[in-house]
């Protein structure tokens, strides 16, 4: 395992030696022209997280989940992203699911001990029921955090997919996993701090894996959040909005077509296009794997 100090994430950055002395204004400004230096890096990564999307995609349609893995600010990132995919895209809790070393005491408080032991990584997914048929992302800023390996080293064990996400380049994650996304925004603001520049990185990919492999599902009609379920007034209000704008028609004759369609944004969306009835507007969703788009070409 290479020493910490040799880290990319822990080299001090030439941009922020004075950081300490400069007015605020400055200050901030430094830290603002780091940060634009992190989308360029993720972009340069778009390759490797497409096939990431592609593997998540395929693993949701054999009945498979995603795990994310990680430990400290890389594993709380997780658990955001993966508690934010229910209420986005209406999706079962366990579908997409963050596991964190020291459990949900770490979301709030530092219990980073657990992150040397490869063995509680390995416990901690096979907890959840982890098999063949999942994807495993394994998130470490490092790329050698022992936690997350021997996570990934048991997801490759039983013949799952692996994914890394770090921020340092020709890592152990990055050599362990099946796909590599290692985009390097350089060193942090502060030496090592990598809840800034490389946070902010993993938080970026971890945006384009979940929303990337649900608009693939077609959870996405055009840029429009089809999967809601108007459970409560204020999605009600959102599921009429969509099915309008989506039909082109008025908020009230989308109203009309969620009642009709059974309260379902898709169903309605396609029968309001279409003119077709509730039935045939549910066979052809279902025969087009719930993409509106081929659904309408059917």
């Amino acid at each position: 395992m290479s020493s910490l100090s040799s880290l990319l994430t822990e080299q001090q950055n030439p941009a922020s030696a004075t950081i300490d002395s400069v007015p605020t204004e400055e200050m901030l400004r430094i830290i603002n022209e780091e940060d634009r230096k992190v989308a360029e890096a993720v972009a340069r990564e778009i390759p490797a997280i497409a096939r990431a999307v592609d593997a998540i995609v395929a693993a949701f349609e054999a009945g498979g989940r995603l795990f994310y893995i990680g430990a400290g600010t890389s594993g709380r990132l997780g658990v955001l992203d993966a508690s934010e995919c229910p209420p986005t895209f209406s999706v079962p809790p366990d579908m997409v699911q963050g596991i964190i070393a020291g459990g949900e005491a770490a979301l709030s408080r530092a219990t980073e001990t657990t992150e040397d032991d490869p063995a509680i990584g390995v416990r901690d997914l096979l907890a959840r029921g982890f098999a063949p048929k999942d994807v495993l992302v394994g998130l470490a800023a490092s790329g050698r955090t022992p936690y997350v390996l021997g996570a990934i080293a048991e997801a490759k064990r039983i013949g799952a997919v692996a994914v890394g996400i770090c921020c340092t380049p020709d890592s152990e994650l990055s050599s362990a996993v099946d796909i590599a996304i290692a985009p390097l925004p350089g060193p942090e603001i502060l030496a090592g701090s990598t809840r800034l520049k490389s946070g902010t990185a993993q938080k970026l990919v971890l945006n384009m894996l979940t929303t990337g492999a649900f608009i693939r599902l077609g959870y996405v009609y055009g840029n429009l959040m089809v999967n809601v379920q108007p459970k409560n007034t204020k999605l009600i209000d959102r599921a009429r909005r969509i099915v309008a704008q989506a039909a082109g028609i008025s908020y009230e004759r989308a109203g009309q077509a969620l009642e009709e369609a059974g309260n379902s944004v898709r169903t309605a969306i396609l029968m309001a296009k279409t003119g077709v009835g509730r039935n045939d507007a549910e066979r052809r969703l279902a025969a087009a794997g719930g993409r509106i788009s081929r659904a309408l070409h059917g």
